[in-house]
């Protein structure tokens, strides 16, 4: 397996993130996304939409995190991150599609480059990039249960999203103080290896 990411993309954290959890062997190759090498002919025949992640594997490329995490599951079953059951698997990518849908596409690279090519400033910039992930944090506040996870009492795909989301929040110095039960889920994931091995500070360029 081959995944093409970059250290700080919230999209390619949860693919590592996927990947440790299911113990699978895999080598990185960093698309540098400030230097768009993104944008470069070999990197969009690879994933045409010029977007990391995108995982080579068993003769065929997967692209979009959730699509990859979705193949992941079918073909290596344990752990299981999307849950079987329907009321669990509706609840679980009901919050990790408040960061994926809600919040994470407004405050990625692309958008932050059209807001500055429009005459928005750094400062504001980063508030737009807080407001929308307050707004989304205070609704998955709601949503989250009893723990120790946001997704129970085994990590699953809400915490996988949840986790990338977190760092981005911590980056953009949002305050974080109203939302106790998603800092708890982020402690309790992070304490896992396979969430600490993909943390951007563990796998950033040298």
């Amino acid at each position: 397996m081959l995944l093409h990411d970059y250290f700080r993309s919230s999209a390619g954290y949860r693919v590592r993130i996927a990947l440790n959890l299911k113990g699978l062997a895999y080598e990185r190759r960093q698309v540098m996304l400030l230097e768009n090498q993104q944008r470069a002919p070999e990197h969009l025949a690879l994933n045409p939409q010029g977007l990391v992640p995108a995982l080579e594997v068993e003769g065929k490329v997967l692209t979009q995190s959730l699509a990859i995490i979705d193949w992941l599951d079918a073909r290596y079953p344990e752990p299981r991150l999307i849950p079987a059951d329907p009321d669990t698997r509706a609840a679980a990518l009901a919050q990790a599609m408040v960061v994926g849908a809600d919040i994470h596409p407004l405050n990625n690279l692309r958008v932050m480059r059209r807001l500055k090519a429009m005459g928005i400033d750094d400062a504001a910039r980063d508030e737009w990039t807080r407001h929308w992930i307050s707004e989304g944090f205070t609704a998955l506040e709601t949503m989250a249960g009893d723990g120790p996870f946001l997704g129970g009492a085994a990590p699953n795909i809400a915490d996988v999203f949840l986790v990338p989301q977190m760092f981005n929040a911590r980056r953009f110095a949002m305050p974080l103080d109203a939302f106790p039960k998603l800092v708890s889920a982020d402690a309790a994931a992070q304490a896992l290896e396979p969430f600490a091995a993909a943390h951007p500070d563990r796998v950033a360029p040298k």
